[in-house]
């Protein structure tokens, strides 16, 4: 794996963990909330991924 190819991966994950987190304190449901971000921003990481190695 070459740099370009976590980079966006690792700030999903952050980006993920972190609307995550702040949507959990939202409706109090913070357990739940962090993993579910953190697959969204794994999603997301790995889109852009895919968007900037085309």
């Amino acid at each position: 794996m070459n740099m370009r190819h976590s980079r966006f991966r690792g700030l999903g994950i952050a980006l993920g963990a972190a609307i995550g987190t702040s949507v959990g304190v939202a409706i109090n449901q913070v357990a739940i909330s962090i993993p579910v971000g953190i697959v969204l921003g794994l999603i997301f990481g790995s889109i852009l991924d895919n968007r900037s190695n085309r």
